[in-house]
């Protein structure tokens, strides 16, 4: 942090990134008004990449690369990032100071007839960038065509409204952080598509060697204790994996009355092969419980397909 007190805020440039990081910025001002804080945006490898599968160009850690090296070079002091593009393993010098409270986890359909997933018809063209998305969509209807589908929120709504694609999924989060709940036709709940590890929460990246000053302190007052419990279950189980935000996996844990409940999936890209489970436990074991779900899934047939796609 600057001598004067200010306190940057690295962000992406998407109307979504700015909007989460817009959030954080109030929120810090109302607890450290003393704190002058401004916004910093910085265009990620995953941004320039607008068209074409990401997986090819390195997949892991492409929308927060650029920022994370901003972090450790002293650009800004701290970097707000949507938690399902934040790979398991980070940086060293940096780490997760917060996260504050989630946003509805869920996928959701967005169709231009006003159709659910159970009345499309046969041949629709359901568009997404999402291996998982795609891994579970035709396991659940393998009559429907997958459309790869690349770009923001905006981008995305655009082409469907265009023609492009007969639907598209999204995660609620956005839609509804951009104020566009309106376009939901329906909720996916994580029974039928689990959500990618971490979606819907937020992760608030600082230096290690911040945790103690005003960055930490300002991160902090932003930190959800069930949140943080969750999804640090649900990284636990993506870092046993060893997969990434490119990877057909997804993990969704949910905490009631001190217990944790995470349940979740590995599957083949065409959907013909999907390990799915669940497990529970005291929320204070959280990361030891998503551990062990891993090595069930790895035991009952995921690690052959993770072999697979690695091939």
């Amino acid at each position: 942090m600057t001598q004067r007190h200010e306190l940057v805020i690295g962000t992406r440039g998407s109307a979504l990134a700015l909007a989460q990081s817009e959030w954080v910025a109030a929120a810090i001002r109302r607890t450290h008004p003393h704190l002058a804080v401004r916004l910093e945006r910085i265009r990620t490898t995953g941004d320039r990449l607008s068209e074409g599968p990401l997986g090819p160009a390195g997949g892991k850690g492409l929308f927060v690369k650029e920022i994370e090296e901003a972090l450790l070079d002293g650009r800004i002091d701290l970097a707000v990032h949507s938690l399902k593009d934040v790979p398991a393993d980070l940086p060293a010098g940096l780490t997760l100071g917060a996260f504050p409270r989630r946003e509805d986890p869920r996928d959701v359909l967005v169709t231009r007839t006003g159709a659910p997933l159970d009345a499309l018809p046969e041949g629709c063209r359901v568009g997404t960038g999402s291996l998982r998305r795609q891994a579970q969509l035709l396991d659940l209807r393998p009559d429907l065509k997958v459309v790869p589908l690349r770009g923001n929120v905006d981008t995305r709504l655009r082409k469907l409204d265009a023609g492009e694609v007969d639907a598209i999924i999204l995660a609620a989060a956005g839609l509804r952080r951009l104020g566009l709940d309106a376009r939901i036709t329906e909720f996916l709940p994580p029974e039928r598509l689990v959500p990618a590890i971490g979606q819907g929460a937020l992760a608030i990246e600082v230096r290690e060697r911040d945790l103690g000053r005003d960055v930490g302190a300002a991160a902090r007052h932003l930190d959800h204790a069930e949140t943080r419990a969750a999804v640090l279950a649900e990284r636990a189980f993506l870092r046993r994996l060893g997969g990434d935000c490119q990877t057909p996996v997804a993990a969704h844990a949910g905490i009631a009355a001190g217990r944790l409940g995470l349940r979740a999936v590995v599957a083949s890209t065409d959907g013909t092969r999907v390990v799915r489970g669940e497990t529970n436990g005291d929320a204070a074991r959280g990361e030891a419980l998503g551990a062990a779900l891993a090595e069930d899934l790895l035991a009952r047939g995921g690690r052959a397909i993770l072999d697979a796609l690695r091939a």
